[in-house]
Order: C-alpha cells, then structure tokens, then sequence
C-alpha cells in the first residue's frame, strides 16, 4: 500500500502520567483469522485509570506509547482470511486477552491464566498490545463475541467487568439462597451485588467508606441493606489494625443481623483492611473471593480463617465467560445495570473523562461511576 492510501484513524495514546494525546495513526486490513472492528463504545476502569495517573499498574510500568481500554464493543468493518464466525456490520463486543492457546492453562479451559497472554492496554507484556481507545482495532475472531440483539454496545462494555464477577461467582460455588456480603461499591462491587441477586442469593449487602456510592447501590437495587465504615486515622500498629477490622466486623454483623456472618463475601476493594474484615464476616465454613486489586502485600488473619474452615480464594480476570455475560447483559435480569453508566463522552474528549474518574464528582458534584467513551465523531 502506497502512503497516499494509507487510511488514518484516531486513538488516545498515554505516552506517561497524565500525558494523554490524540494522535492519528494509520490501519490495516486484518491478517489471517482477525476481524476488524470500529470501536461505538469503550468504558473505563481502575487499572485505565492508575496507568493514566501513574503510568503504571502495579508492578506493570509503561515502557512505550500505549492506547488503553479493554471493555468494548463495536461494528465488524473487515474480516481477514479464515474468518467464519463473522460478518460485515455485526455488532460484537471484544474480549481484550489474546492468549497463546498452546500451553496447559490454555487447553484446560484456564487461559486467563496464560503465561504468555497478552491483555490489550496492559503493560504486563512488551511490545504492549494497544487497547479499545482507538477508532478501529483488529482482534483475533475467537475473541470476538457477537451481541444479542437486544443489548446495546453501551451494555456490552459492561460485559468485562461483568465477566469478572461471573468467574469470581464460578470459583466461589455461589447459589441460591446464599447470603452475600460485598466490600466496595464502585462498578466492579455493584456488579457482583448485581450478580449475585440474579443467582438468587437470599441477601445482598454492601459495606464502603462512600455513603453516596451506598445510596446508589441500595436506591437502584443491588443492594438491601448498606453499611458506611467510619473514617478513622491510619492504625499505629499491625496488631491495632487487626484488632480494628475484627471489631469493625462486629458491629457490620450486628448492623445486619447476621452474627455468624455471611456464607459467601466478594472483597472488592484490594485495600488491606477490608481484606482482613472479610475473612472475619464469612460464616464458619464460607468463602471469601478476592476480586479487588490493591495492597501487594497483606497481613492476615489467618488462623481466624483456618480454625473456622473459611476458604480465601484469588479471582483473576475469567475465562468463557463473555456469552454468559452478554446473554444477562441483553436478558434485562441485570435490573439497573445501566445506571452505573453515569457519563459518557467522545474520544476526543478522553483527558476530561479520566480526570473526570479521578476526582469521583463532575462539574456539577454529580457522583462519577462508569464512563463510556464514544467514537470520535
């Protein structure tokens, strides 16, 4: 292809820490087995963010120009060579790993755990493979899902997240008639409220530091009963901060009316202190599923756990989990999950919604949950 007919497209590029530009680059037609995709709508979310404020998440620091977004959905603009699951203006949603379908994870269904996955704006692997934040992208088909047709690409950006509560839902067994306890309620603990009351749980309640965030999960629904955690100053001691989250749990089960705790608590948060308290509000016998990412090194009340038999499980990103996701996402038993979409803006406008995110209000002290970022015209 000649440079006169080199087509451009634009894409968010975060070259560092809040150094964010709107840069054309150019696009190509997609290799064998990949479809190419016109991004309608791509939601941010926290590890978006902390590579937006920091340049970094967690251990994973950018080493080059990276275009971030991994929950998304769009139009089939091309098809590659072997492509037979897609078609020309089919609307699909993008599942953001590309994994190497080759090593022991890989074939037992376990690919999320892929060493060599690489997860579309993450920096984890060099060269880092761009995210969704962008006009167009091509992907590989198999990770390419097509939408009910009743559920709307904005609905379908939730199917990320969505599909990271799924997996945490699949380890930890849950069923109904469970009661569950969720810490945090930012889109990810909203959704595992969300998921939880379609599996038939019994009860669901939400504890945070954020009254207004409980207010929002507990006037649409997802939860029953809140419970806002007093801000106290930092604990002098380790042994004072596990004293601290043992009685903090007593008075959030006797709030709730459930001294023996809650069969199935979803942790997510990532912060310390509300991983201890989790393992203190399971019930003898429950589980506690870490879902939030945060503190990368935890003290843990562990014999509080081992003596009561209560199973603290990891839960990373998922896997098969996208037709489960879309097929709630598009049911409408997911009552309210639109509303956790507050804002939406164009990509032009990219640098605004992640600063947006970070303080948490808009310009008018509106409360800031899930953003949606558009196409750029």
């Amino acid at each position: 292809m000649s440079p006169a007919t080199v087509q451009l497209q634009r894409a968010a590029v975060l070259h560092g820490p809040r150094d964010l530009r709107l840069e054309e680059r150019p696009f190509w037609p997609p290799q064998y087995n990949y479809a190419q995709v016109a991004i309608q709508s791509t939601g941010l979310c926290g590890s978006d963010l902390h590579y937006y404020l920091e340049g970094r998440n967690g251990d994973f620091a950018l080493q080059a120009p990276l275009v971030l977004g991994h929950e998304s959905a769009g139009v089939i603009t091309a098809v590659g060579p072997g492509v037979k699951n897609l078609v020309l203006g089919q609307r699909v949603a993008i599942e953001a790993g590309v994994m190497c379908k080759k090593c022991n994870y890989c074939q037992t269904g376990r690919y999320n755990l892929c060493k060599d996955m690489q997860f579309a704006s993450s920096a984890k692997t060099f060269p880092h493979l761009d995210g969704t934040l962008q006009d167009r992208m091509n992907h590989p088909a198999y990770a390419i899902h097509p939408l009910p047709d009743n559920c709307s690409f904005d609905q379908a950006a939730l199917a990320e997240p969505l599909s990271v509560l799924i997996h945490a839902a699949r380890r930890a067994k849950l069923a109904s008639g469970q009661r569950v306890l969720v810490f945090g309620t930012g889109s990810i603990g909203i959704l595992a409220c969300a998921l939880a009351n379609v599996y038939g749980a019994s009860r669901v309640v939400a504890v945070d530091i954020n009254q207004t965030r409980l207010d929002f999960a507990k006037s649409h629904g997802f939860a029953s009963q809140t419970y806002c955690l007093p801000k106290v100053d930092k604990a002098r001691t380790p042994e004072e901060q596990l004293r601290r989250a043992k009685d903090n749990v007593s008075t959030i089960l006797s709030k709730f009316n459930e001294p023996e705790g809650f069969d199935v608590v979803f942790e997510c948060t990532g912060a310390e202190p509300c991983i201890q308290m989790s393992i203190h509000a399971a019930v003898t016998g429950g589980k506690v599923m870490l879902i939030g990412m945060g503190s990368r090194n935890v003290m843990l009340p562990l014999s509080a756990a081992a003596l009561r038999e209560v199973d603290i499980q990891g839960s990373f990103r998922y896997a098969n989990t996208y037709p489960e996701a879309l097929k709630l996402l598009g049911s409408g038993k997911l009552r309210n999950v639109e509303k956790l979409i507050t804002h939406r803006v164009p990509l032009a406008d990219t640098t605004r919604a992640f600063e947006l995110l970070a303080r948490g209000k808009d310009e008018n002290g509106n409360m800031v949950m899930k953003i949606i970022i558009g196409p750029s015209s």
